[in-house]
């Protein structure tokens, strides 16, 4: 059979991963699996090579302790890439770990395609004159993505973001409202801390008192959370004496449901953005790291804006409170125009359609897309061997 490996690092590679494996089976009915995953792959087919949440690390000095563990882990994958020879290696996002493995089977003849695009762009733009020989595809969620590697003499190629394809706008707000006993009156508040524990210990606290000041006004305000199964326990825990009670959501198809009850959403920069966006919620972004991590990382940004949805509007369409910034006087009052001001929140919401507008490649499924890309390198590894 043909194996395809693919390696996710984290959990919102673990969804990227499952669609591209359910896309290809569409495709090619027949393909083999292995590699690095979480729930969603491993229910695609893959057996992981050992648990993914051994690679969701992030930031400089919480990578520190796991060094040694995650070196171990790193020629475990590459020994087991070259003794299985598969038709196409594709790694997606964690560029710490997969850059670092595709650099570690150059040279064998195995195709390689790296899904998501390393965000050089955004900060040490120089990393890029190492990039020539790691990959043969590089596959691009973003849609100026592809003319910033170009001027670097690097071909990518535009895929479509994934979050075109989580069903986003099919949410029930009157059954999330219903289930959970909310009657009209009551406000709902979305809130998305990340899905790594540094992220819910760093953010949560910050979030619920945040919460807590808004409460005093509006007496009816029901946090919603939805919980990532990375970070569940941890989510539980930190909200457990939260005066103000919140309803935690696990799954995706009542997240929708809760997205589309909600009046407004606190969330930490990233993919959650993009998501809020195509549901429609207007948001607050929000966002703090260790201020070690901090100090070095303002030295090496290049982008004007933290939140994706900004980004790609080339202007701050919904407010970013960051750092020193991220404090729960200002998240409240940030949120507090977005439950009385509806200007804002439209204005937000005009943004968002147009941003979603320009996510999508041309004609196909972003999972499908990325599916092609892969198939047409695999192909061309086999007809080269051929000639």
């Amino acid at each position: 059979m043909t194996l395809v490996y693919i390696i996710a690092g984290e959990e919102s590679g673990d969804v990227l991963g499952a669609r591209l494996m359910a896309a290809l089976k569409a495709a090619r009915p027949g393909l083999a699996f292995a590699g690095i995953g979480g729930p969603r792959m491993t229910a695609e087919g893959l057996a992981p090579l050992f648990p993914q949440r051994e690679l969701a690390v992030m930031g400089l000095l919480e990578v520190l302790p796991r060094i040694v563990q995650l070196r171990a882990r790193l020629r475990q994958t590459i020994a087991d890439i070259l003794a299985r020879r598969p038709a196409v290696l594709v790694t997606i996002d964690s560029p710490g770990f997969t850059l670092r493995v595709l650099r570690g089977v150059a040279g064998q003849g195995i195709p390689r395609a790296h899904y998501v695009a390393p965000q050089v762009w955004a900060w040490r733009e120089g990393r890029v004159k190492h990039f020539p020989g790691l990959w043969e595809a590089l596959l691009c969620l973003l849609p100026f993505e592809p003319a910033f590697f170009a001027k670097h003499g690097l071909a990518a190629r535009f895929v479509g973001h994934p979050v075109l394809e989580a069903g986003l706008d099919t949410g029930n707000a009157a059954r999330f409202r219903a289930a959970h006993g909310l009657t009209p009156d009551r406000r709902a508040v979305i809130v998305m801390p990340g899905s790594r524990r540094s992220e819910v210990s760093r953010l949560l606290p910050i979030f619920g008192e945040a919460l807590q000041r808004i409460a005093s006004v509006f007496p009816g305000l029901v946090p919603v959370v939805p919980v990532a199964d990375s970070v569940a326990e941890a989510v539980r825990t930190a909200t457990a004496a939260w005066p103000v009670r919140p309803i935690l959501v696990e799954g995706a198809a009542e997240k929708h449901d809760a997205f589309a009850a909600a009046d407004a959403a606190l969330v930490k920069s990233g993919t959650s953005t993009l998501e809020l966006a195509l549901a429609g919620v207007p948001m607050v972004v929000a966002y703090r790291v260790n201020p070690l991590s901090a100090m070095i990382a303002r030295r090496l940004i290049k982008v004007k804006f933290a939140a994706l949805v900004n980004l790609l509007a080339g202007r701050e369409v919904v407010p970013e409170l960051l750092q020193d910034r991220c404090t729960p006087p200002l998240l409240a009052a940030a949120l507090m125009r977005l439950l009385t001001d509806k200007q804002e929140v439209a204005a937000q919401r005009m943004a968002f359609r147009d941003i979603a507008a320009g996510l999508a490649p041309d004609g196909m499924a972003p999972s499908a897309a990325a599916a092609a890309a892969v198939l047409e390198l695999i192909n061309q590894h086999t007809l080269d061997g051929r000639t």
